[in-house]
């Protein structure tokens, strides 16, 4: 049966609704796909569902050509599984937890590797088993501290998760690759532009991850890439460490009065002044700055630590997160240095002539890390923990050693690539699939062992798979859309054809019945605007909205046996006749 607008659950709206901050958003709840129900959380209408089975049809083909097989979890799960393996406490707030009525502690699922990896133990024991690779979508639920975007950043949202289970390192090599050879060939049907960079494995885990980022102004994520094919997560980026040098010759440290010097730009205008350089000016990139940096860990416990990095770089707070996870990261405050007397304010630094100032060993006792640009032999102007002073020829190696290295610096355009490729170009993702290499992560904590083949008890290898669902649909609608509404890609359009009788002369909406009934018994899904007192104009405003890609206007020549086809796309309109309208339709772009 023809699905028929004059019956549709649906209301379009003209105007956007408030919080909308993106255009697919805006278009989705204008067009009646999606409505809000609280921040981050929404209620899917019958055009939302059908485009997203849609996109699920996609996975689920990919899927089955690689021999995944579907199973489906719920989404609230008890604690102890994720107590084992300690992410009950690494996910600190990001999940919503709760108590039934005897007070026993659930969650609503944000992933679930953990159920994944139990299901397969209680079922599976021999090495004869596997491989073994399943998957569910399923919804998933993280309490985002600020919702936004609608669906591209959800407290509620759809995720397909697949697992996969070998016994040795070689068969998880295999699985991975067939999970994202399966996503490459997923997201180019569905027409989405993809980049797969090397990626940070977070509370995940694991050997090997590398993400799907769809390329978009809009994207939460920052990635790099060079001409040589070395592309990464900003997060994941290794900045290059230049050899060590000698420090023999080099000058001694030499502390110099720096009053008025509250940041970078002004030391090195005062060390121009008073400290000019024979060889050339001093730069920023001279400066050590040493950056103060609260970490509350998953016990609660708070620490400073202080970074010491270049001082024409501002920190990441990103990558600072990846660097010191699972704790988490802010900026130091005001009584975080009442609480540290030894820290001077503006002028911390490593070395004082009496002893070390910062690490694990010095007067403050706060651990101190560097920049991978800080290597032996290097010379730094940095603060002299004294007021208004600051030191000059300042020897990493001779005259201060760090704790250890934090690669937290912002990464910028120009940077070399890590594998010697070129400079890496910035641009900005959105984040459509993770693969990760699990390895043995989870089924060390949850005692998954099958019998090798000589009968000897052996871990299993594990990899996890992630697509967000919801997510890609927003995305294909970002990429999808002009001024007056969405343009779906035929491979997930909610119909195949929106049929729009106007006028209203009866005969028109006969042939628009009759037609509609062809079309549909040739097999093509058809939305009919049949509402008999709308004005053209507005039925054509909602098929713009809507965004099925191919409409037939029947209208005041259909009694002639002629019709307008209208590609949305292309936007171009062109009279047929009705004998070749399933014709055209096949063979649309």
């Amino acid at each position: 049966m023809p699905t028929r607008l004059s019956q549709l659950f649906v209301r379009t709206l003209r105007d956007d609704p408030s919080d909308a901050e993106v255009a697919s958003h805006r278009l989705l709840v204008r067009a009646g796909y999606i409505r809000r129900q609280a921040p981050g959380v929404f209620a899917w209408l019958p055009l939302g569902l059908r485009v997203r089975r849609r996109v699920e049809e996609v996975i689920r083909e990919e899927m089955a050509a690689i021999g995944a097989q579907e199973v489906l979890f719920p989404a609230l799960l008890p604690r102890e599984p994720y107590e084992a393996t300690g992410r009950w406490e690494e996910y600190g707030d990001g999940i919503f937890r709760l108590k039934d009525r005897k007070g026993a502690d659930y969650l609503l699922a944000p992933t679930h590797e953990e159920v994944f990896t139990l299901l397969v133990k209680d079922l599976y024991s021999s090495y004869k088993d596997l491989p073994l690779s399943i998957y569910q979508i399923q919804d998933k639920y993280r309490d985002e501290a600020r919702p936004r975007a609608g669906l591209l950043r959800g407290r509620e949202f759809s995720m397909k998760d697949a697992y996969s289970f070998d016994y040795t390192d070689a068969g998880l090599d295999v699985s991975y690759q067939a999970q994202r050879d399966a996503y490459e060939r997923i997201f180019q049907r569905l027409g989405l532009e993809y980049v797969i960079v090397h990626a940070d494995a977070g509370a995940m885990g694991g050997s090997r991850s590398e993400e799907f980022l769809h390329p978009t102004p809009i994207g939460e994520d920052t990635f790099v890439r060079t001409d040589g094919g070395y592309a990464a997560n900003v997060e994941a980026y290794r900045s290059p460490a230049p050899e060590s040098r000698p420090v023999d010759g080099l000058p001694d440290a030499e502390i110099v009065d720096s009053p008025d010097t509250p940041t970078i730009a002004t030391l090195v205008a005062l060390l121009n002044e008073r400290h000019a350089r024979e060889d050339r000016a001093w730069e920023a990139a001279d400066t050590l700055k040493n950056v103060v940096l609260r970490l509350t860990h998953l016990s609660g416990e708070t620490e400073l630590v202080i970074v010491g990095l270049p001082g024409d770089r501002d920190v990441d707070l990103k990558r600072a997160e990846v660097a010191f996870a699972p704790a988490a990261v802010d900026p130091a405050t005001d009584e975080d240095f009442a609480k540290h007397r030894g820290l001077v304010k503006g002028y911390i630094g490593p070395w004082s002539a009496e002893g070390p100032v910062l690490g694990e060993t010095s007067s403050t006792g706060i651990r101190f890390f560097v920049d991978p640009r800080v290597v032996d032999g290097t010379a730094w102007v940095t603060g002299a923990n004294l007021p208004e002073k600051h030191v000059i020829s300042l020897v990493a190696g001779r005259d201060f050693v760090a704790d250890g290295v934090a690669d937290i610096a912002e990464v910028r355009a120009g940077d070399p690539a890590p594998d010697g490729s070129g400079p890496v170009e910035l641009a900005r993702g959105m984040e459509i699939g993770h693969v990760f290499q699990l390895g043995r992560k989870y089924a060390e904590a949850l005692d998954l062992k099958v019998l090798d083949e000589n009968g000897k008890l052996v871990t299993v290898t594990m990899g996890s798979y992630g697509i967000g669902v919801t997510r890609i649909l927003a995305a294909i609608a970002e990429a999808n859309h002009d001024e007056r509404g969405l343009i779906w890609p035929r491979e997930v359009a909610p119909f195949d054809v929106h049929v729009v009788a106007t006028g209203k002369d009866p005969v028109v909406f006969e042939i628009a019945e009759t037609l509609t009934s062809e079309l549909e018994g040739a097999g093509l899904d058809v939305l009919l605007d049949d509402r008999p007192k709308v004005s053209p104009g507005v039925k054509f405003g909602d098929a713009e909205l809507l965004g099925v890609p191919l409409v037939v206007i029947v209208g005041r020549t259909a009694a002639e046996g002629v019709v307008e086809f209208w590609d949305r796309r292309s936007g171009e309109r062109r009279d047929l006749a009705i004998a070749d309208v399933p014709e055209a339709i096949r063979t649309a772009g």
